[in-house]
């Protein structure tokens, strides 16, 4: 080898500082179950005009990340979707 190989920078013992943040920080405002804040016990799968917000074009059920729906109405919101779309009240997939 070179003598001179070990001067080269490759770049691969870069120093991080880990003090500065890598990115602008963003406050996320918690998002708040619609259900709970409504008291709703049962949702119910006849009340499409509600199932269809939680439904986007595509027909995809949204996630809770998205919709803010806490754990236990999203389990409800999920099965009322699914029963609607069996008796045909909502589409399983867009057209």
């Amino acid at each position: 080898m070179s003598s001179n190989y070990e001067d080269r920078d490759l770049g691969f013992e870069r120093e991080y500082d880990r003090t500065m943040p890598r990115g602008p920080r963003r406050m996320m405002r918690r998002k708040i179950c619609r259900f709970c804040m409504d008291k709703v016990d049962l949702i119910d799968f006849k009340d499409v005009k509600l199932l269809q917000s939680y439904v986007p074009e595509r027909g995809k059920i949204l996630p809770r990340r998205i919709s803010g729906v806490c754990a236990a109405h999203q389990r409800m919101l999920a099965e009322a979707i699914k029963r609607a779309r069996n008796i045909a009240l909502l589409p399983y997939a867009a057209d």
